[in-house]
């Protein structure tokens, strides 16, 4: 944390790379993300892809009831999460939905903009169906915004783990049964990690970040962390500084996001998630993954930052004027 460096395996030094995470027609922003030349790169990346199209082959079942009851209204849920998280054959099936109301409310603003998003990430069947949705808009279901609370309770966690790498398996299922306890969500403890080391034990980055949660020293020693390449003495040092975080950030999961990669310390200065390319495409991962920008916290650990009490006051003040 308070690093804006990848991390590395023991002995080697990685030469980031910047990699473009484009917008998709104004559904989010362009950034540029540095992204390790370590083993397991692009674990994060992998596991989601392999989530969408996983539920989005489940959502085909559900639609057309093979192998499972059928239900349209559930596969158009499937489908929205699929296409949330990148998948342009659930951005293509949902958009069919919206075109024909099969399962959900016909919607054609929505069936555009979805084959629209498709078409851009190279679906040649989204590429004929623009002809017939009208004048692009831009307008899309909620569902791609926040999931259902139906998805998040059906496809759990170990969904998730079970599609990473065998090797970090082991350490994903103790990074998820372990926050609870430190009252962390599972799905961001597992953002997190996933993010920092590809959940790599003996990840160290050029600026000392060690380990799993890539504890710096500083931080190790804030959080009792003696043994740093211990997963479980490293991911418990992480998960302490994640339930401080969203303790003195009050649960806003995109500050302490932005704090555990940059410091708490630059939040509070710039009011907010700072304009380093880095962390603004840190943060961009983080939420994209929980897939909320709000978490549950424990205001007994530690006093709010005094910048959130400034921003409120600057704000009731804006709004009185």
């Amino acid at each position: 944390m308070d690093k804006t460096s990848c991390p590395v395996p023991v002995g080697r030094i990685a030469r980031p790379r910047l990699r473009r995470l484009p917008r998709l027609l104004g559904l989010a922003v362009a950034l540029a993300s540095t992204v390790c030349a370590a083993a397991g790169e692009g674990a994060f990346e992998r596991a989601l892809a392999e989530q969408a199209r996983y539920l989005a082959t489940e959502a085909l079942a559900y639609e057309h009831g093979e192998g499972v009851p059928r239900d349209q209204s559930y596969a158009a849920l499937l489908y929205c999460e699929s296409a949330r998280l990148g998948d342009s054959e659930g951005m293509y099936a949902l958009g069919w939905m919206y075109a024909n109301g099969r399962g959900v409310e016909r919607n054609d603003a929505y069936a555009g903009t979805l084959f629209a998003m498709a078409a851009a990430k190279g679906d040649e069947h989204a590429q004929r169906m623009l002809r017939y949705t009208g004048e692009y808009t831009g307008d899309v279901p909620d569902c791609l915004h926040t999931p259902s609370t139906q998805i998040v309770q059906r496809w759990p966690v170990e969904a998730l783990i079970a599609r990473l790498p065998p090797v970090r398996q082991a350490v994903a299922r103790m990074l998820a049964e372990l926050a609870p306890k430190y009252g962390v969500r599972p799905e961001f403890a597992l953002a997190i990690g996933l993010t920092e080391s590809a959940l790599n034990p003996d990840a160290l980055s050029p600026k000392n970040a060690m380990g799993v949660m890539q504890l710096i020293p500083a931080t190790a020693e804030r959080f009792n962390v003696g043994k740093p390449y211990d997963p479980e003495q490293n991911i418990r040092g992480g998960l302490a500084y994640l339930r401080w975080l969203l303790a003195y950030f009050e649960g806003d999961i995109a500050l302490a996001a932005a704090a555990y990669n940059a410091g708490e310390g630059a939040v509070d200065r710039y009011r907010g998630v700072p304009p380093y390319r880095e962390t603004r495409a840190y943060v961009e991962r983080i939420l994209r993954h929980v897939g909320q920008d709000r978490h549950p916290y424990d205001s007994r650990v530690v006093p709010p930052s005094p910048m959130l009490r400034k921003l409120r006051l600057a704000l009731e003040e804006e709004h009185e004027s």
